[in-house]
């Protein structure tokens, strides 16, 4: 079910989507987060690093191992991670275990497994799980409708240029 995203959180959904274009124009996976506090400050944002070869580099779970270190729990609990796409299983644990407070994301997982499977492309290694069959406590807000068929483009070109 789409939603509609609060105004304050709208520029912090942009900026996903900007990283997620960043990492694709760098030879990554388009994928962008960006960590706000409670009162709607980015205090942290990354995109994905994975062209590297080592998968585990998702800004998800970056952000997670970010606050973690940089942050209080009490502060951790009432941060908002806003993505480009929703979580996959590693890093929706990496969010419960540290402690962070709400996700919203712009497409899901089964729309990107949904692309997969159109173009033809496998799916990734691990299943392809919502947030809350992972970490049933942390609220969710997406897919953010007004962006997902960018993020739809961002995939086609790194998944299926010729598509």
């Amino acid at each position: 079910m789409a939603v509609m995203i609060e105004e304050e959180l709208a520029p912090h959904v942009r900026r996903c989507v900007e990283l997620a274009t960043e990492a694709l124009e760098a030879g990554d996976q388009p994928f962008g987060s960006v960590l706000v506090n409670a009162e709607g400050v980015a205090v942290a944002e990354d995109r994905n690093r994975i062209a590297d070869g080592d998968s585990t580099r998702h800004p998800e779970f970056a952000l997670a191992r970010w606050a973690a270190e940089n942050l209080p729990p009490d502060e951790r609990r009432t941060a908002t991670v806003v993505t480009s796409g929703e979580h996959c299983p590693m890093c929706s644990a990496a969010h419960a275990w540290v402690g962070l407070g709400r996700i919203v994301y712009v497409h899901s997982s089964a729309q990107l497994a949904g692309w997969l499977t159109e173009w033809g492309v496998p799916l990734p290694p691990v299943r392809t799980l919502s947030i809350n069959e992972v970490a049933p406590d942390v609220p969710t807000s997406g897919p953010v409708e007004e962006l997902v068929s960018t993020m739809r483009e961002l995939h086609r070109r790194c998944f299926a240029p010729g598509e």
